[in-house]
C-alpha cells in the first residue's frame, strides 16, 4: 500500500492550525483543511483521514501535498483554475479585432455590432464583449490637429515654463477671444426636469444677435478679467490690453500668452506693446490652442452657463456672461498644469511620425 508524506508540525504551526479549525469566523472549507492536516500530523494516512472527515481520499492527499510545499498559507486560498475553455477560438477574435481597426465594411464608415457579427460569424453580444474587452469604440471618432509651427519646441517649453515656473514679482496671463457667442431664444418653453425625464428644450431656435468675451485668466490665483465687445478686431484687442494695463498693479510685469490669431499681431498692437515694456507677450504655437489655459475657462462657461441659456436680448446674454465672471471671481480656483514640456514634445513626436507613416502608405 502506498505510505503518504509526512507530516512534522513544530508547535508554532499546530497552534495556528488548531486556531484556525476552531474559529468561527474562519472560512468553513479552510477549517477543513486545517483539520486535514491535523490529522495527518498525528500519523494518520489518506484513506483514514477521508473516513474521519467524511471527504474523498483525493481531497485528503491534495491538501496535504498543497501544505508540503506551500505551508500554511496554502491553506488559505485556492490554487487559480484555468476556467472554462472559450467558446469563441482567439483566431477568431483576433480577425475581428484587426478587421475592426484595419479595414471598413462596405458602403460604411465604420463597423456595428451586427455588421461585424455577420462578418465574422459570431453574435452581436460576442462582438461587443470582444471590443470592451480591447477597449474598441468604433462608433467614436476624435478629432486632433498636429502642430507644424517650426518653433513648436521653443514656444511649448516657454509657455509650459510661465506655467509651472512662473517668474518672480510678474503676473501671468493667459489671454484670448471667445468670439460669436449668440443670444439665443427658444421658441416655445422648455419643460423643467422632473423623476423619469430629464428637462425638455425645443430644437429650433431665435437669433437676437452676438458678442465677443475677450478673456484674461491670472494663471496663479484663477481670477479672470472679461470684457464684451460687438466684434473682435484689433481695435477692441487693444481695448482690452489697455483695460488690462490699468488695473493691474504699474510694478509688475504682465506676460500674455495668446494665440496667433492675425488681431493679435497687427502693427498697431505690436506698436502699442513696444511702448509699454512691461509687456511680454508670448505665442502659442500655430494650432496648439490647448496650450492656452484660458480655453478650459472659456469650456466651463459655454457648459455652465451659455449652452442650455435662454437670452431675450444680446444683453440679457452680456449680463449673465458677467454675472458667471463675477461668482466665478468670489471663490476662484486656479487650473493647475502638470504636463511638463519634454512629455508633450515626446507625445506630439509620436503623432506626427504615425501620421507621416500614414501618408507614406
Amino acid at each position: 500500500m502506498r505510505v503518504a508524506r509526512p507530516i512534522m508540525l513544530d508547535e508554532t504551526t499546530r497552534k495556528e492550525l488548531q486556531r484556525l479549525a476552531r474559529r468561527r469566523s474562519v472560512p468553513v472549507r479552510v477549517a477543513l483543511r486545517s483539520r486535514i492536516i491535523l490529522l495527518a500530523a498525528e500519523g494518520l494516512q489518506n484513506l483514514q483521514i477521508a473516513v474521519e472527515l467524511k471527504i474523498s481520499v483525493r481531497m485528503a492527499a491534495l491538501w496535504r501535498k498543497r501544505f508540503l510545499s506551500l505551508g500554511i498559507k496554502g491553506l488559505l486560498k485556492d490554487a487559480p483554475r484555468p476556467g472554462r475553455t472559450p467558446s469563441i477560438p482567439a483566431s477568431t477574435v483576433e480577425e475581428v479585432i484587426r478587421k475592426t481597426t484595419q479595414t471598413t465594411p462596405p458602403h460604411a464608415t465604420h463597423w456595428s455590432t451586427r455588421t461585424m457579427a455577420h462578418e465574422a460569424g459570431i453574435s452581436e453580444a460576442s462582438v461587443r464583449r470582444i471590443w470592451r474587452a480591447h477597449g474598441l469604440k468604433p462608433h467614436r471618432v476624435e478629432s486632433f490637429k498636429i502642430s507644424n509651427d517650426p518653433n513648436f519646441a521653443e514656444k511649448l517649453e516657454d509657455i509650459v515654463g510661465l506655467y509651472l515656473n512662473p517668474p518672480e514679482h510678474a503676473l501671468v496671463l493667459s489671454v484670448d477671444e471667445k468670439s460669436q457667442i449668440q443670444a439665443l431664444d427658444r421658441t416655445q418653453p422648455g419643460l423643467p426636469m422632473k423623476k423619469g425625464r430629464g428637462q425638455t428644450m425645443t430644437h429650433d431656435y431665435k437669433r437676437n444677435g452676438t458678442t465677443t468675451l475677450f478673456a484674461a485668466l491670472n494663471t496663479a490665483t484663477g481670477e479672470v478679467y472679461g470684457l464684451c465687445q460687438q466684434r473682435h478686431r484689433h481695435q477692441e484687442w487693444l481695448k482690452f490690453l489697455r483695460l488690462i494695463d490699468e488695473t493691474v498693479d504699474a510694478e509688475k510685469q504682465i506676460h500674455v500668452i495668446c494665440d496667433n490669431y492675425a488681431t493679435h499681431k497687427h502693427p498697431r498692437v505690436q506698436r502699442w506693446i513696444a511702448k509699454r515694456q512691461r509687456f511680454h507677450v508670448h505665442f502659442t504655437p500655430t494650432s496648439a490652442s490647448w496650450l492656452n489655459m484660458i480655453e478650459r475657462f472659456f469650456r466651463d462657461l459655454t457648459d455652465k452657463r451659455i449652452r442650455r441659456g435662454v437670452f431675450q436680448d444680446l444683453e440679457q446674454l452680456i449680463m449673465a456672461i458677467g454675472d458667471y465672471i463675477d461668482k466665478y471671481n468670489a471663490n476662484p480656483k486656479p487650473f493647475i498644469w502638470t504636463a511638463k514640456a519634454n512629455d508633450i514634445l515626446e507625445k506630439v513626436t509620436r503623432a506626427q511620425a504615425a501620421l507621416n507613416n500614414r501618408l507614406s502608405v
